[in-house]
């Protein structure tokens, strides 16, 4: 199988950065095909992926408006590879990327890769770490941004739930875990990703962050167990931007519990 993966991206309004993953993903080897799916951006992002039509062979661009899971379903469906790697618009891609995201797989279909994410940008927000929800003694935070589902894998499993404002990428994961899949760390298979550009930005992110993990309690029964107190504030490194962080995601997570429309 000398070209096993599609590439999968989703993009909404990201002219300021598609082109620094495009100019990446033209360097990726054992890549069949690359699917950008445009939710309708009005800011040139479509005509930015279709000027690589002659340096990505197989390049495909679908406009749709949707969110983030639908978008990622119609990219895996229009697919025709037996891996599914998922990147996002403002990331850039080592230039192993790909082929090492490959070799951790071994085609097994019971394996899900998360590659290392890498976040650039300002010192404020690149030294807060992810909050963990451990599965079945598994991380199922690894994100979308770096991600590697076989196809038959995902199809099984349904794909992304739409329904999911943010967090699609966790609840995939857990339902991976429980369906017996295994998700393997593969430090080597690196993504840069930008940090937010601006304070709104970062708490716009907080916030939705704590509105997916409401979704997710919802949908999965109550996960508060998994969390420790102390951790939490571990993770956000004592500091004043990481207690922001929480304070805004709990803001999101009380949205979302008292059935608010997301704004």
């Amino acid at each position: 199988m000398a070209h096993p993966a599609s590439i999968v991206v989703t993009v909404r309004n990201e002219a300021p950065n598609l082109a620094r993953l495009l100019d990446s993903l033209v360097l990726q080897s054992q890549v069949r095909e690359v699917i950008v799916v445009d939710a309708m951006s009005t800011d040139g992002t479509a005509a930015i992926a279709d000027s690589y039509r002659d340096r990505i062979p197989g390049l495909q661009v679908i406009r749709k408006a949707c969110r983030r899971g639908e978008g990622r379903n119609l990219g895996a469906a229009a697919a025709t590879g037996d891996l599914l790697l998922f990147t996002d618009g403002d990331c850039v891609a080592d230039p192993a990327w790909a082929e090492r995201l490959v070799a951790a797989w071994q085609g097994r279909p019971d394996r899900v890769v998360a590659g290392r994410t890498v976040v650039t940008g300002h010192w404020a927000f690149t030294k807060l770490h992810r909050v963990e929800l451990p599965h079945r003694g598994q991380d199922t935070t690894w994100p979308s941004a770096n991600l590697a589902y076989s196809k038959a894998l995902f199809d099984r499993l349904g794909g992304f739930d739409p329904a999911f404002v943010t967090a699609e990428d966790i609840d995939l994961n857990f339902r991976a875990v429980n369906a017996g899949a295994q998700i393997h760390s593969a430090p080597d298979a690196v993504v840069y990703a930008r940090a937010r550009d601006s304070i709104g930005d970062f708490l716009r992110q907080a916030y939705w962050n704590g509105y997916g993990r409401k979704q997710l309690t919802r949908k999965h029964g109550r996960l508060w167990k998994e969390y420790s107190l102390g951790r939490l504030l571990r993770l956000q490194g004592g500091s004043f931007w990481g207690l922001l962080r929480m304070g805004a995601g709990l803001v999101g997570y009380l949205d979302a519990k008292l059935g608010r429309s997301a704004p």
